[in-house]
């Protein structure tokens, strides 16, 4: 049966089980609006990061810089409702105000007492996170299973409260993170080169801010120190002439070891305005297994997917496949121009069954490929916890699928959701392997960053196959050690080999890799010793090593329609002094990933020190990124979650 036909069955299907009484005609798309301000009782200051909730909604909104939030309530019909709107924050008591709604918006301020400290759930989270993780299962040696009893707890604190009693089986959390051996110092006399694929993600970022917001230190595993320092933005320079992006490099002070040198490689993604973007022609793959019923997953990805409609133009198509114990076409590609359609059939999305994520991607990829747009961008966007297991869904096999896809044009794109059974490595391998993005979506205000703020980075790729190599100068430098990118790391060889798939820059995308420097010299850490050189030896070297260059960066690309790759070439110099401000705040980040992941190579550098560092390289932060960095650390330090 041809696939719009099919869509049609499937899609009668789906909505059958809709009572007779309920109207199916698309709601009225009308809004209304509760903002307001949260502020410390005790200071006036305002607080970035509280969980605001309204009475009947499933999903929250979070404070931003200043304090401020903005919850948009569905449909009409608000006008002189009461409803109860109510604010929650680690370390200080939760405040709920009855309110009536007037107008299209009604203000609302809330001032939060200090001294709450979110009760005995979070203690009884930390304490079943502190137990042994039960050894990972045979066939798996790169997965890290997390087991946290994480409903049974909050079964616990409700029992402690007055309400219901716990459950004598708990619901075990199984999140999984691929295994990370942290990159040791290598000796440049043995091993010039370090070559890696970029990486966009910023997934682990949001991640551990969802850990860290429930008092609990996330697992080592789950710390991408690459991914930390990227969530940011940088002031690199726009790009000028035929390439899609500029290259910086910019060498300054290792904060944690002073008489070390940081190096950090900047690179700047051409920006694209959404309305000049080529259209795109999306298909959502949406996880409504019974895994996702939970507010923080189904209810908040229907929230992130509106504010991604919202961007939709005439000329963009979207298309809904969801997946439970059968795949189906819950909406077949339907124009931007159309958004009550699309918002009537998200709206419709109920969590319930198992999960068949294969023949979900089968499906999805057969109607990408059915409307394939010559011109335009082709995606699919998978939106889920990560959970594939019913049918033929083996991680090879999925894997061998994309792959073949990605070489057809159509790009995949990973969202996360949820606490408690994130497969984090999975959802990143797909990603990777499909030449798109991973993010994890911990609140509605993180997808108003990745699908709003970020929407040409995360949907259109201006160039795939983005590949670094460094050559380091043996009389300049000793020893270096690229920070983060451990499961992007590549071969001396891989660099030239057209055929190695690598990582992808988006519209507007920056990419930042640092690298920790032990200039000649000093006295260095030990590094592995190579066997003598049969042909070469240590003192033979270019008469360009006595230029006072530090190394010399490579970068080869493929633009996305091409399958030969661009090679572009600079050099880097050290021109003394700490850095500028941007980069020790990337530094900053990194050394907190460090003390995260307890990296030996932190030395005595202190969570307090990460702060100090962080505040005096704030700059503008219009959008309060850092300063929510800053409570993060704050967070970390007060509540005890590093050893030192």
């Amino acid at each position: 049966m041809p696939v719009p036909a099919l869509a049609w069955v499937l899609a009668a299907s789906l909505w059958s089980f809709a009572p007779a009484d309920v109207d199916l005609a698309p709601p009225h798309l009308a809004r209304a609006t509760v903002s307001g301000r949260v502020t410390d009782a005790a200071t006036a200051e305002p607080l970035t990061g509280a969980r605001v909730f309204i009475s009947g909604q499933t999903t929250s909104a979070l404070s931003g810089d200043g304090g401020e939030y903005t919850f948009i309530l569905p449909g009409d019909g608000w006008g002189g409702r009461e409803v109860e709107v109510r604010a929650e924050l680690a370390g200080y008591q939760s405040v709920a105000r009855t309110v009536r709604l007037s107008g299209a918006t009604t203000r609302v301020d809330l001032a939060l007492a200090p001294g709450g400290d979110r009760g005995m759930e979070e203690a009884v989270l930390r304490a079943q996170y502190a137990h042994p993780a039960p050894p990972p299962p045979a066939g798996r040696p790169q997965a890290v299973q997390e087991a946290v009893g994480i409903d049974a707890a909050r079964r616990v604190s409700e029992a402690a409260r007055g309400g219901v009693s716990p459950r004598p089986r708990p619901d075990f959390n199984t999140e999984s993170y691929a295994h990370i051996e942290e990159a040791d110092f290598r000796g440049v006399e043995d091993n010039p080169l370090s070559t890696f694929a970029i990486d966009v993600d910023r997934a682990s970022y949001s991640n551990m801010r969802r850990f860290i917001d429930r008092g609990m230190r996330p697992p080592i595993d789950a710390i991408r120190i690459e991914e930390l320092v990227n969530y940011f933005s940088y002031d690199y320079p726009s790009p000028k002439g035929a390439h899609p992006f500029s290259i910086s490099t910019e060498v300054g002070t290792a904060p944690w070891q002073p008489e070390h040198r940081l190096l950090r490689i900047g690179i700047q993604g051409r920006d694209i305005a959404t309305a000049e973007l080529p259209a795109s022609n999306l298909v959502f793959l949406i996880d409504v297994s019974g895994s996702m019923q939970p507010p923080d997953k189904l209810p908040l990805l229907k929230s992130s997917l509106r504010l991604l409609v919202a961007q939709m133009r005439p000329a963009d198509r979207v298309a809904i496949v969801v997946y439970a114990g059968h795949a189906g076409l819950a909406l077949p590609p339907t124009s931007g121009e159309n958004r009550s359609e699309i918002l009537f059939a998200i709206d419709r999305l109920e969590a319930g069954g198992s999960t068949a994520g294969g023949a979900g991607l089968r499906l999805a990829y057969e109607v990408a490929r059915e409307h394939f747009s010559r011109e335009g961008n082709n995606r699919v966007i998978l939106a889920s916890d990560g959970d594939f297991n019913v049918g033929p869904s083996s991680d090879a096999e999925m894997i061998r699928l994309i792959e073949r896809e990605r070489e057809s044009g159509v790009f995949l794109s990973v969202l996360g959701f949820g606490t408690g059974n994130l497969q984090d490595s999975k959802m990143e391998q797909l990603a990777n392997h499909g030449n798109g993005s991973y993010a994890y979506i911990d609140s509605e205000r993180e997808a108003a960053k990745v699908l709003v703020s970020e929407f040409a980075g995360t949907l259109f790729t201006i160039a795939k196959d983005v590949k670094v190599q460094v050559e380091f100068n043996p009389r300049e430098v000793q020893a270096y050690r690229l920070i983060g990118y451990e499961n992007r790391a590549l071969r001396a060889e891989d660099f030239a080999d057209d055929r190695r798939d690598a990582g992808e820059l988006g519209a507007g995308h920056t990419v930042t890799a640092l690298y920790e420097i032990v200039p000649a010299g000093i006295d260095g850490p030990d590094v592995a010793d190579a066997p003598p050189l049969r042909y070469r030896g240590r003192a033979d070297v270019t008469g360009r090593a006595a230029s006072g260059e530090l190394g010399f960066v490579q970068l080869r690309y493929k633009r996305p329609d091409d399958s030969k790759s661009v090679l572009v070439q600079q050099a880097f110099v050290d021109r003394g002094g700490d850095g500028s401000g941007d980069m020790r705040f990337a530094a900053s980040v990194a050394a907190f990933g460090m003390l995260l992941r307890e990296s030996e190579h932190a030395g005595d550098f202190s969570p307090g020190d990460v702060l100090e560092l962080a505040r005096g390289s704030l700059g503008d932060d219009e959008e309060g990124y850092r300063r929510e960095f800053i409570r993060l650390v704050r967070e970390t330090r007060a509540q005890g979650l590093l050893k030192r």
